[in-house]
């Protein structure tokens, strides 16, 4: 890829909604909201309804009174409402109809991305290729996709039943089993769908997330349950996985809370977005500023519709994340963009492991590295393990980074167990620990 990979620039920018480019040479910001504390049941459908009408009206206000011209808003849908499709759908539509309005009213321009939940881990061992479960899915895809959604997007969490295990255990064996062959071959199956959807539909699919991977093992580290390297070379494994959904039709934009993205922009040219320090509304990380060095759409991560000094939370992030992109814009128009890029990337790279996996130099390297295996997830996860592990110990033994005894202790246990794995999915499924397979049923993972 010959395009330089930094913030608001992607080889294959992507069109969506009202002639909104993405990836076109301008960082965008994309708000995602949520419901308070409520339960969800038919008695309190109208009020639900009426809370996501009036936090779209709040933030498109926002951006009218910030002047902010284009904004990407994010429905990820609550499990009740990928269970109900036609709940999904008629609050996809009631957001379409907030969204014209402005545009009719202040020449607002608007998109919007539908998150679909991944419900088929509600069962255990949980029905990946069949079932009431998955029909409800993709009748959530296509019913939104109808009602006004521009880009298709969802969080699959196909062998994540192995690596909530194998995570807690810090069992490489079973984390790269799962990153390697379960979740790989899951993306492929659900993305030939999604993306069949959104042709019919002529609408985009977006892409996927190693969230349920990459992001609990991130929050897993930060509560000291697992060590930080252990999460930092997850990260890098999650990459295959997540590339699978553009090699089955996902075009970008990439959702936010998948901090592999940017190698898969590396890799494919897709326009991404990403994630940083408004997120800690929802959760927190060590990648606040460096998660910005190659974004396309800039986001916050669920806010709830709850009442802060300044107005309401989802609006008050659209003020952040205006201002945010406001400012990486003009870096791009001043002809700075490489200097700000550098400034957020040397803010955080150096004091988290896991940081450090998002350096523009790491992250194209990986890309390298991955685009030479062509399209062997396996291979490729178990080649992001090793680069993981030589990239901490570049730094370490470079001084650029220190480790604690104990994440030290971790790292050489971790690199011996990277060392160790075999070069084949079979040799590795045969010495896989017996208490894995109760955990996931192979047919579900065309495997049988």
């Amino acid at each position: 890829m010959n395009t330089p990979l930094i913030f608001g620039t992607a080889a294959k920018p992507v069109a969506v909604g009202d002639g909104i480019v993405i990836g076109g040479g301008a960082v965008l910001p994309e708000v995602k909201f949520t419901l308070p504390p409520m339960l969800i049941e038919p008695a309190t459908i109208d009020e639900i309804r009426g809370i996501y009408r009036e936090i779209v009206t709040q933030v498109l206000q926002k951006a009218v009174q910030l002047s902010q011209p284009v904004i990407v808003l994010e429905f990820e849908q609550l499990y009740e409402m990928t269970l109900d499709p036609q709940l999904g759908a008629t609050i996809t539509a009631d957001i379409r109809e907030v969204m014209e309005s402005f545009r009719a009213r202040h020449d607002l321009r608007s998109a919007l991305r539908v998150t679909v939940a991944d419900i088929r881990e509600k069962t255990r061992p949980p029905l990946m290729r069949r079932g009431d479960l998955l029909g409800s899915m993709l009748a959530a895809f296509d019913r939104c996709a109808a009602a006004g959604a521009d880009i298709l997007s969802i969080e699959s969490t196909g062998g994540k039943e192995v690596s909530d295990r194998a995570l807690l255990e810090a069992d490489i064996d079973g984390l790269t089993y799962a990153l390697g062959v379960l979740a790989p071959r899951d993306m492929a199956f659900l993305w030939d769908h999604i993306s069949g959807i959104a042709r019919e539909r002529s609408v985009v699919p977006g892409g996927d997330t190693a969230c349920g991977f990459g992001n609990t093992a991130m929050q897993l580290a930060h509560q000291g349950m697992i060590p930080k390297v252990l999460a930092a070379t997850v990260r890098l494994m999650t990459v295959p996985r997540s590339l699978q959904a553009v090699l089955h039709g996902a075009t970008g934009p990439l959702k936010d809370c998948g901090y592999e993205n940017p190698v898969v922009k590396a890799i494919t040219g897709v326009p991404i977005s990403m994630e940083g320090k408004a997120s800690a509304c929802a959760h927190s990380s060590p990648l606040g500023n460096i998660a910005a060095a190659t974004c396309d759409l800039w986001s916050n991560e669920s806010v709830q519709q709850v009442r802060l000094l300044g107005g309401y939370a989802p609006e008050t992030f659209a003020e952040i994340l205006i201002y945010d992109t406001r400012q990486m814009n003009t870096a791009t128009d001043r002809g700075t963009a490489p200097l700000l890029q550098d400034i957020f990337v040397h803010s955080d790279r150096d004091l988290d492991p896991q940081a450090l996996m998002l350096d523009p130099e790491v992250v194209v390297s990986a890309a390298g590295r991955i685009a030479e295996l062509e399209n062997d997830p396996y291979a490729q996860a178990v080649s992001m393990a090793h680069f993981a592990v030589e990239t901490i110990e570049r730094a370490v033994t470079s001084r650029q980074m220190t480790l604690d005894p104990r994440e030290a202790r971790w790292f050489r246990r971790i690199a011996r167990a990277v060392d160790e794995l075999p070069e084949s999915a079979t040799e590795l499924a045969s010495r896989l620990s017996p208490a894995y397979h109760e955990l996931y049923l192979p047919e579900e993972y065309g495997l049988a």
